[in-house]
């Protein structure tokens, strides 16, 4: 099938050829002229369609090219995404374990503390008890005028050392029990 145009369209569409404006697509495969000035603008307009379809197909290309370098670069996205994810699940694991970790470390430091404190407690109740009774029995055995204000000050001395042995205990089974009840 062909198509052929009115003398005064022909005319119209040559005088828009001049200015640059033309025909485009298929209905050019059809267009058939008896005149050659309209041949040749069909001709032109033809040439022209093929440029802008070749130009339309560069950019087309193009812009593919540009989505496969963006569906590229979005896989690679989520890929670090994904490890920076599991990098910070592993960074809060750690911490947790350095948490526990150091929380043990207290607490054994603590105890040890305690247990320091408690033994040089002892000795120095131990001691002074040893060291007075010492004294007191060698002022018996002299039967020296002075054996009943010791005796007395003995007696006063093993009160004390009785009273502040229980209070340093009592002191420090506080403050452990404080701190129990401070993380509950």
């Amino acid at each position: 099938m062909k198509i052929t145009f009115p003398a005064a369209v022909c005319k119209e569409l040559e005088d828009l050829g001049k200015e640059g404006i033309y025909l485009e697509g298929n209905i050019l495969k059809v267009l058939i002229s008896e005149s050659d000035s309209f041949q040749s603008y069909i001709s032109l307009a033809k040439e022209q369609d093929a440029l802008n379809r070749k130009k339309r197909l560069e950019v087309t290309k193009q812009i593919q090219d540009k989505n496969k370098e963006l569906i590229k670069a979005s896989s690679e996205n989520e890929r670090l995404l994904s490890e920076l994810k599991d990098a910070l699940q592993a960074a809060e694991d750690a911490k947790t374990i350095a948490e526990s970790d150091l929380d043990l470390l207290q607490k054994k430091n603590q105890f040890e503390l305690i247990g320091n404190i408690v033994d040089y407690a002892l000795y120095v109740i131990v001691g002074t008890g040893i060291i007075t009774t010492a004294l007191y029995v060698l002022a018996m055995y002299n039967q020296s005028s002075e054996t009943t204000l010791i005796g007395n000050t003995w007696s006063n001395l093993f009160g004390i050392l009785l009273t502040n042995s229980f209070s340093i205990i009592g002191t420090i089974m506080g403050v452990k029990y404080a701190q129990e009840k401070e993380k509950k």
